[in-house]
């Protein structure tokens, strides 16, 4: 499976965080909107990334817990179907929550900066480090890590936890 290192954190200057972003990137930034559904799954994580009523992305990833930098697997399959899919999933499987942001996405080297604005949670930051097949997870970790400092991003603005698990703690799913 694709293997990448992500970190989330709150953006306590999402102002600062663009301007830095702009500053590290060679290419213009995207505005993507995305409706993240989550359905119930034995292991792992099942979301459809919906972007309009044409395109989407069923995603299927593992990622470990804890503090800092996470190695996350996933598998993606595109569709141009996503309400169909979506019946079919929520029919099946059932629905944990559903995700509304606005992402803005900088690509710095192998890297995906997303700047977003998650309806019911406010600014948040991740990175995502796309690791190569010769690269280790210390790899990945040394790049996130240089990231966030060039982003000022602090220990303490790190969350563990994905959105959709923070709408759901907050009672706003």
């Amino acid at each position: 499976m694709p293997t990448n290192v992500e970190i989330k954190a709150r953006a306590r200057n999402p102002v600062r965080l663009k301007s830095l972003a702009e500053v590290l990137t060679l290419t213009p930034s995207q505005l993507i909107v995305q409706e993240d559904t989550f359905f119930a799954v034995p292991r792992g994580r099942l979301k459809l990334r919906k972007f309009s009523s044409k395109s989407a992305e069923l995603i299927y990833y593992e990622r470990e817990g804890g503090p800092g930098p996470k190695e996350s697997r996933y598998l993606i399959s595109l569709t141009s179907e996503p309400d169909s899919l979506k019946a079919v999933l929520q029919q099946s499987l059932g629905v944990l929550g559903c995700v509304r942001k606005q992402r803005t996405l900088y690509l710095v080297g192998q890297t995906r900066i997303h700047l977003d604005q998650v309806e019911g949670l406010g600014p948040f930051v991740e990175l995502e480090v796309v690791l190569q097949t010769h690269q280790s997870r210390a790899d990945g970790i040394q790049i996130a890590r240089e990231l966030m400092a060039k982003l000022e991003i602090q220990e303490s603005d790190l969350v563990e936890q994905a959105y959709v698990d923070l709408l759901l703690a907050g009672g706003k799913l």
